[in-house]
């Protein structure tokens, strides 16, 4: 759908905002994607950014029904492991697993089948089956020695089941193969590494010592989005009626 030039140009400076702050951020980058999502909700991309923030304040119900209205418009299913982590968020891993095991997931890359893995394991998790999680992570993935981006997090996980289940020595040697993997620092496993072999970090400073007070200490703000044209009412009833059509099912 193709938005008029200057309505374009503020739906993607709050997109870029929503990009930009989601980490860092996330109540703030929900706020500038409620804006998006008011200026231009017909617009697939808003929807999943709005999905994706949402996500990120653990507001799973909405981030589900955004995903869901995405993917309407959209046809693709790259969406499917974060909507199947979102039942997990709602408290419902028994549907995760049903949508694990969906035709949907044989359509995703490789990048997204091992999503599903590792969403499915967490709803093995869930469940209280950690031999099941565990099995659920064995996979050509798993033993392949080719680094990708999705490699550390996918042997932190098989660690942290492994660890789980009290298999000590084997999750100690996966936290060391997700460390050697993860060169941009996307997990903790240095620190998992560190509570197995005993070693306390203490503060060198001491109790009684105390560093010494910055000179001046200037005062960070952060605005607020600034509140954006409201679309008009057609368009926020035809939202509306997308949410209504296939919002998140009740548990």
């Amino acid at each position: 759908m193709s938005l008029p030039k200057t309505l374009a140009e503020d739906v993607a400076r709050n997109l870029v905002m929503v990009a930009r702050l989601i980490d860092e951020d996330p109540e703030q980058a929900y706020a500038y994607s409620r804006i998006a999502l008011r200026l231009a909700s017909r617009v697939a991309a808003v929807r999943e950014a709005a999905g994706f923030a949402a996500y990120a304040t653990q507001k799973y119900a909405e981030a589900l029904a955004e995903f869901r209205a995405s993917r309407r418009m959209t046809g693709s299913v790259d969406l499917w492991p974060v909507m199947a982590d979102c039942e997990r968020g709602l408290g419902r891993p028994e549907r995760a697993m049903a949508m694990a095991g969906e035709p949907e997931v044989q359509k995703l890359d490789k990048a997204g089948q091992v999503e599903m893995r590792l969403v499915a394991a967490g709803a093995r998790r869930d469940m209280g089956q950690i031999d099941a999680a565990i099995v659920t992570l064995q996979s050509p993935e798993l033993a392949s020695s080719a680094v990708h981006s999705w490699t550390p997090r996918l042997r932190y996980a098989y660690a942290d089941a492994l660890l789980e289940a009290g298999r000590e020595d084997e999750a100690r040697e996966w936290f060391g193969k997700a460390l050697e993997a993860d060169k941009d620092g996307a997990t903790d496993a240095s620190d998992r590494l560190a509570e197995l072999d005993g070693v306390e970090f203490v503060d060198a400073l001491g109790d009684d010592e105390h560093p010494a007070e910055p000179a001046h200490v200037e005062e960070r703000t952060t605005e607020a989005p600034a509140p954006a044209p409201a679309a008009d009412d057609d368009e926020d009833q035809d939202d509306e009626d997308d949410d209504d059509e296939d919002g998140p099912a009740k548990g």
